[in-house]
């Protein structure tokens, strides 16, 4: 395997990640009615700051551990650090485990992970978590089986570890055939944002397809990718989610936090932030 998210847990793309998955929960939560959550790539689950992994790229150093450091944070971020305190110090929570925390007992998690040693620690992890279910597979081709949810009220996280070339086109094409079978249903796709050609491309496809609420979100803490490292993948510098279907406020949540992160998580003078609506723009 070429990836391994341990190298990379808690960093400023998981933070933007994680902050906007809570913001989205949150909004669901709102209502009485059951939702589903269905993370495509599930990872491992819960990942230690204090592991060799962490320790050789001290990404978690400027990200999470950072904002943990603050002494006040605006919205939607102070939840995020009651989630992540909540599994103790040194401990960071993935995807699964973050919208875990947020779940009703009507509610419903799914994660689903691919590779073996990965998918075991996942299993483990979600295993005393009523409402959770680890499936081992290919997430892209699990998501045509699992959508449309029972509940018609759903989140789907696609969090690809870009291992593959065209892994951009296989995540539109997932997302894409994704939101025929449940157009109303909220779709998370984060991407490294180093590739602007790529990320471009993939919002045309999903433009193409008819999708016509779209937001893009990307923060930028504002230095140069470095080189690829075997094993572990390149350093990020800026990273992004196109949002379908965002909910209302959404948008508005994401102008109040991204500046903040912008600022508090910036490596360089050219760190900064988008929020772009590419189609729709409703509150």
């Amino acid at each position: 395997m070429n990836y391994r998210h341990a190298y990379h847990a808690g960093n400023f793309a998981d933070v933007l990640k994680h902050a906007a998955l809570l913001a989205v929960l949150l909004h669901l939560r709102k209502k009485v009615a059951p939702f589903a959550v269905i993370d495509t790539h599930g990872g491992r689950g819960l990942y230690d700051l204090g592991g060799v992994e962490a320790a050789k790229t001290a990404e978690a150093e400027g990200g999470v551990l950072k904002l943990m450091a603050l002494d006040a944070v605006p919205g939607v971020l102070e939840a995020y650090r009651d989630v992540v305190r909540g599994f103790g110090e040194g401990a960071y929570p993935g995807s699964p485990l973050v919208a875990a925390r947020l779940l009703r007992a009507k509610d419903r998690l799914v994660a689903i992970e691919k590779h073996p040693e990965e998918f075991e620690a996942l299993a483990a992890a979600l295993k005393p978590i009523k409402g959770t279910r680890a499936i081992s597979g290919d997430g892209y081709k699990q998501l045509k089986r699992l959508l449309p949810p029972p509940e018609r009220r759903a989140v789907v996280l696609i969090d690809p570890p870009f291992e593959e070339e065209d892994e951009f086109q296989q995540a539109s094409q997932a997302l894409i055939g994704g939101h025929r079978r449940f157009a109303t249903g909220i779709t998370l796709f984060w991407y490294p944002a180093k590739k602007a050609a790529a990320v471009a491309a993939a919002a045309g496809e999903l433009l193409n397809a008819g999708i016509t609420s779209l937001l893009k979100v990307e923060l930028d803490i504002g230095v140069a990718p470095g080189p690829a490292i075997e094993g572990r993948g390149p350093p990020l510098s800026a990273a992004g989610l196109l949002v379908v279907n965002p909910p209302f406020g959404f948008a508005e949540e994401m102008q109040g936090m991204l500046p903040f992160l912008a600022r508090n998580l910036a490596q360089g003078s050219d760190a900064g932030f988008t929020v772009q609506w590419l189609a729709g723009g409703g509150s």
